[in-house]
């Protein structure tokens, strides 16, 4: 396998083999049925509960946690994958400590809210383990074909939705496996065996869906030939390209993408062969920041520091996940941005960094700075979207796609969703109800 960040090998930190399976095991394991029944009992089962609301898919938490308190488990399941059709993934990576379980009366006085995530993945997992008869069925064939574009979250709802109304759904992606971020963006201890592909099986178990994997809008196919050759099209593309420092960035032996980092490591049949540092930087301040560092530190990284340009309140990473870096020996330095790569032999050595600061609303960098030595730089400063031409035939704005409400842009017979969508949060979550409401929009448009 070629390796996207390669570190030379008297740099690269390695463990025992016996070291890297309890280090990579999941990092907060599952419910079981006893303790599962006691905390959906805690749930007061609210009428117009505001958990419902602040889910953005719009699952009704206090029904499926009923339901399980009854011991109707695939029921709890058909409430929620009938809102959220990757209502399994999201229950294990969805930031529900600042969305459904904030939201939840029993913060009010209480010592913690209902555990719902971890409620909606007992509910999922039970499902997917012997799921039985189909939950949903297709309408009757319409004769119509749409192309969805993008396999991950956004996309493979919006395929889902749409063959259940009864057309007939070509799924196009660049990459080899379907599930886009599920599959390559997640930290391997957040999601461990192959739940991705078995969550992405179980959406196609629908019919009505054509796979067409490893294949590239702008190389292998364009816009206008979707366009032409179907009735209506969703781009669910995702963010694929890496921002730059905005500083020179030499070719050297160490030096790359946190999310190549974290996709090779996703893919990898031995962890034991993923080259790391002894000493890493992460430069950013999101949860990918968060994931490539504690993974660093996971694959045997001596010293992992993630630095960020901002003070700690105003990095994108939840506090959850700031204390989870931390716990796991992740150094967080703030107000400094890189300002020179430093290398010797074709290979990084470090980075020098302006300090910052706060001035009339603005951030700032002063004269001081200060070096930082590594061997392995990771950055992770967000992405942006890989338009290929994209800009001709629709509205872009910050470079993301324009769309209305329901995800329509500003050509009549196009959709967009997920991360590549102007506007909003940049969750998992959020990028299921964006395939939703597009799907919908498609289906009403395409029966009008």
């Amino acid at each position: 396998m070629q390796w996207s960040v390669p570190v030379p090998d008297d740099a690269r930190a390695q463990l025992a083999p016996e070291q890297y399976g309890s280090n990579f095991c999941e990092a907060h394991g599952p419910l079981d049925a006893r303790r599962a029944q006691l905390e959906a009992e805690r749930c007061y089962y609210c009428h117009d509960a505001p958990c419902t609301t602040a889910c953005p898919t719009g699952i009704d938490v206090p029904t499926f946690i009923g339901r399980i308190a009854d011991g109707n488990l695939r029921g709890a399941a058909a409430t929620i994958l009938s809102a959220n059709p990757l209502g399994g993934m999201c229950a294990r990576v969805c930031p529900t400590e600042v969305l459904c379980e904030q939201a939840c009366v029993r913060n009010g006085g209480e010592t913690k809210p209902v555990a719902i995530g971890e409620l909606q993945r007992f509910a999922t997992d039970e499902f997917f383990a012997a799921a039985g008869a189909p939950l949903f069925a297709r309408a009757d064939p319409s004769g119509r074909k749409i192309a969805v574009v993008g396999a991950g979250p956004a996309g493979l709802v919006c395929a889902q939705r749409l063959a259940l109304a009864g057309h007939d759904v070509t799924l196009l992606d660049a990459r080899p496996k379907l599930g886009g971020l599920n599959e390559y963006g997640l930290a391997a201890y957040k999601t461990t065996g192959d739940f991705a592909q078995q969550e992405v099986a179980w959406l196609l178990s629908v019919g009505g869906i054509e796979v067409r994997n490893s294949t590239r809008l702008g190389r292998d196919l364009s816009l206008e030939d979707l366009v032409r050759d179907y009735d209506a099209v969703f781009l669910g593309l995702g963010l694929g390209a890496v921002k730059a420092l905005g500083i020179p960035e030499p070719d050297l032996a160490g030096l790359g993408a946190a999310v190549d980092f974290i996709a090779d490591l996703r893919q990898a049949a031995d962890l034991g062969t993923i080259p790391v540092g002894r000493k890493v930087l992460v430069i950013g301040g999101g949860m990918t920041a968060v994931d490539a560092a504690v993974q660093a530190r996971k694959l045997g990284a001596e010293e992992v520091t993630i630095v960020y340009r901002r003070g700690l309140d105003d990095m994108p990473a939840s506090g959850h996940e700031r204390d989870w870096a931390k716990l796991n020996g992740v150094l967080i330095r703030e107000w400094a941005t890189p300002i020179e790569v430093l290398g010797d032999n074709g290979r990084v050595t470090g980075m020098r960094f302006a300090r910052t600061s706060m001035a009339s609303g603005k951030l700032v960098s002063g004269s001081d700075s200060f070096v930082l030595a590594a061997d392995m730089v990771l950055k992770a400063i967000g992405q942006s979207l890989n338009s290929g031409g994209l800009e001709d035939r629709i509205e872009l704005r910050s470079g993301r796609i324009v769309t209305d409400e329901n995800g329509r842009t500003s050509h009549p017979g196009i959709w967009a969703g997920g991360d590549c969508r102007f506007g909003g949060l940049d969750l998992t979550v959020e990028a299921v109800e964006h395939g939703k409401l597009a799907a919908a929009s498609i289906d009403a448009t395409l029966k009008a």
